[in-house]
C-alpha cells in the first residue's frame, strides 16, 4: 500500500494544484494515436470488445450472481449486443457495501486516493475497449466514444479524487490545544477525523454512461464509502469495464471487491428505486431526466447530487464573421446528433437582424444561414458520420421526425446520415422549428436529440430576458452568446449567472458550446433546476463526509 501511494503521489499533488489554478491539465492524452497508445491498441481494443460479445461478463469480483441479464442494443447495427451481466437482487448490494464499509473507511486518505489513481492507470490499458463499447451502446461516434468515455472520463476521476484528497487533508489529524488562563492554561489533545456518511449509489444514463458516472463514484469512494453504481440498462458494459478495473485493484491489495460494485436491472425488475430507498443508502448521484432527478431530491435522509434536464439557449446579438459562427452552431447541434445535455436548443434571433461588423443581416438570413451550415454539415459523407454518430434511442429519432409546433413554421425537415461502415445504423440530422416568442410553453422544455428552435425576439433585450427566465424556471446547463457590444456582453454575463448558467461567449473555429475541459470548467452549477450538484467544486466531495473531533485534557 505505501509503495502504491509513493508511485502516485506526484499524480495527486499536481491534480490538486491543477484544480486551483484552472489551467489545462490532462493526465490522460485524449488522441487515439498509435504513438501515444501504441501501434496495436485500436485493433486489439475492438478484438477485446468483440469478444465479450455474446458472452456472460465474467471479469466482476462479485459472487454468487441470481442470473445473468443483459438488454444492451448497438445502434449503430441496431442488435443485441448479447453480453449478459451478474444480477443481485438490492438487499443483496447493499448488505455486502454495508460489510465493505469499515475496512474501506479505515484507511489513510492518501491510500485510498492512491488505489483509486491506480484504477485509473488500468482504466487507460482499456481505453479502446471501452471506446466501442460506448460506440455500441450510446451512439457516439468512435473519437468521442474514445475521448469521452476515455480520456475525459478518467481526467474527471482523477478531478473527483484530487478534490477528495484535498479536502480530508485540509486539517491537521491532531493537534496540542493550549488556551492560557493567566497563572495557568488548559491543554487540550485535539484529534479529528473525516467520517464517510455510508453506502453511495450513482445512478448512470444511456448517452455518457462513463463521463457522467465517474466523479461521483470516484467521490464517494475517495470519501471512504463504497459505492454501489447502477448504470441505464442499455449503455452497462463501458461502466462495467471501469468497475471491474477498481475491483482488481482492491482485490489485488487485499480489500473487499464490495467496496465498489456494479448492480443490474433484471429484464424483469427495476432495482433502482429499490437501492434509493433503502435506508443503508446514504449518498446518491443521478443523471437523467428530470421527472426521475426530482423524486431522487425528494428522498429523506439521503445526500443527493443530480444533474438533470435544462433548456440550453444561444443568444445572436452581434459577431464579426456570421458564417464562421453559423458553422460553429451548426456542429454543436449536430455533435452526437444533440444528445449532449449542454448541446444547444433555443436560438434567439431579434426581428431586425444581426449585426455583422458594420452591416445588419436580416432575420430571415441568419435563419437560413444556420440551415445551411447544418444541411452541409449533415450531407458531408466525409464529416457527418464521425460528428454525427448515431441516435442512442428509438424514442429520440422519433421525437425529431414527428415534431409538430403549433402556429410554428418548419424551416428544416430532419434526414438520415449515411454511414459508410453500418449501413443500418439509426441517424437523424437536426430539424429547425420557427417558434414565435410569445408561446413559450413551446420552447420551455427541453427537446432531448438534433432540434433546433429558432425564437424570433423582439430585439437582444428580449432574447436575454427569455434565456435567463428559462434557466431560472426550467433549468439551463449551458449558454452561448455573440455580441461585439461590451455593454450586452456584461448584461447577459449579469443575467445568466444570477440564473446559475455558465456562458460562452464569441465561440467560432474548433472549441464549441458542448464542451467542459476537466480541472477547469465547473459541469452544472448547482443554481438552478438542471441540477443541484457541480462537477467538481468542493461541495462536491465535503458533502460525503463529516469532521468529527476528539479531545482529552492533557496531563
Amino acid at each position: 500500500m505505501t509503495e502504491t501511494t509513493r508511485k502516485h503521489q506526484a499524480t495527486l499533488d499536481t491534480a490538486v494544484k491543477a484544480l486551483h489554478g484552472r489551467t489545462f491539465f490532462a493526465a490522460f492524452p485524449e488522441n487515439p494515436s498509435p504513438e501515444i497508445y501504441g501501434p496495436d491498441a485500436d485493433r486489439l481494443g475492438r478484438e477485446k470488445f468483440e469478444a465479450l460479445r455474446n458472452q456472460n461478463f465474467t471479469e466482476l469480483l462479485q459472487e454468487a450472481p441470481e442470473q445473468w441479464v443483459g438488454q444492451e442494443e448497438s445502434p449503430y447495427e441496431q442488435v443485441s449486443l448479447g453480453v449478459k451481466y451478474p444480477f443481485f437482487a438490492p438487499g443483496t448490494l447493499v448488505e455486502r457495501a454495508q460489510g465493505a464499509f469499515d475496512e474501506w473507511r479505515r484507511l489513510k486518505p492518501a491510500a485510498r486516493a492512491a488505489l483509486l489513481t491506480d484504477a485509473l492507470d488500468g482504466m487507460k490499458e482499456r481505453f479502446f475497449e471501452i471506446a466501442y463499447a460506448t460506440m455500441h451502446t450510446t451512439g457516439q461516434a468512435y473519437l468521442m466514444s474514445f475521448q469521452a468515455s476515455g480520456p475525459h472520463a478518467a481526467d474527471r476521476a482523477l478531478e473527483a479524487i484530487a478534490a477528495g484528497y484535498e479536502e480530508q487533508t485540509r486539517f491537521p489529524e491532531e493537534t496540542r490545544w493550549e488556551k492560557p488562563m493567566g497563572k495557568y492554561s488548559i491543554t487540550l489533545q485535539k484529534t479529528w477525523r473525516a467520517v464517510p456518511k455510508g453506502v453511495a449509489l450513482v445512478i448512470g444514463c444511456s448517452t455518457f454512461p462513463t463521463w457522467n458516472s465517474v466523479p461521483g463514484m470516484f467521490a464517494s469512494l475517495v470519501t471512504g464509502n463504497p459505492v454501489i453504481v447502477k448504470p441505464h440498462p442499455k449503455a452497462v458494459l463501458p461502466i462495467a469495464l471501469v468497475v471491474a478495473e477498481v475491483q482488481k485493484v482492491l482485490a489485488e491489495h487485499g480489500l473487499d471487491p464490495n467496496i465498489c460494485q456494479l448492480a443490474v436491472d433484471a429484464d424483469d425488475r427495476l432495482i433502482t428505486k429499490d437501492l434509493c430507498e433503502n435506508p443503508a443508502v446514504k449518498l446518491i448521484d443521478y443523471t437523467g431526466g428530470s421527472q426521475f432527478g426530482e423524486y431522487v431530491e425528494g428522498l429523506k435522509g439521503k445526500t443527493v447530487f443530480t444533474e438533470k434536464t435544462g433548456v440550453n439557449s444561444i443568444i445572436l446579438d452581434s459577431c464579426d464573421d456570421l458564417d464562421k459562427v453559423a458553422q460553429n452552431l451548426a456542429f454543436s447541434v449536430s455533435l452526437y446528433s444533440g444528445q449532449m445535455c449542454t448541446a444547444p436548443q433555443n436560438f434567439f434571433i431579434p426581428a431586425g437582424g444581426v449585426r455583422v461588423g458594420d452591416e445588419l443581416v436580416p432575420y430571415e438570413d441568419v435563419v437560413q444561414k444556420l440551415a445551411a451550415a447544418v444541411t452541409g454539415l449533415t450531407t458531408n459523407p466525409k464529416v457527418a458520420p464521425h460528428v454525427c454518430g448515431a441516435i442512442q434511442s428509438p424514442a429520440t429519432q422519433e421525437r425529431v421526425e414527428k415534431l409538430v409546433l403549433d402556429g410554428g413554421r418548419s424551416v428544416l425537415a430532419p434526414g438520415k446520415v449515411d454511414h459508410p461502415v453500418f449501413q443500418n445504423a439509426r441517424t437523424c440530422s437536426a430539424s429547425i422549428h420557427e417558434v414565435d416568442a410569445s408561446r413559450i410553453e413551446q420552447f420551455s422544455q427541453e427537446l432531448f436529440g438534433p432540434i433546433m428552435l429558432i425564437i424570433k425576439t423582439e430585439n437582444t433585450q428580449e432574447s436575454i430576458r427569455l434565456a435567463a427566465q428559462l434557466a431560472r424556471e426550467y433549468g439551463a446547463i449551458s449558454c452561448g452568446a455573440y455580441t461585439t457590444d461590451q455593454q450586452v456582453k456584461e448584461q447577459i454575463m449579469d443575467e445568466m449567472s444570477l440564473a446559475g448558467t455558465p456562458v460562452s461567449f464569441n465561440l467560432t473555429g474548433s472549441i464549441y458550446v458542448n464542451q467542459n475541459a476537466g480541472f477547469s470548467d465547473f459541469h452544472v452549477t448547482g443554481g438552478n433546476p438542471a441540477g443541484n450538484a457541480s462537477f467538481t467544486n468542493p461541495e462536491f466531495v465535503i458533502k460525503r463526509f463529516t469532521w468529527v473531533g476528539f479531545r482529552e485534557p492533557v496531563a
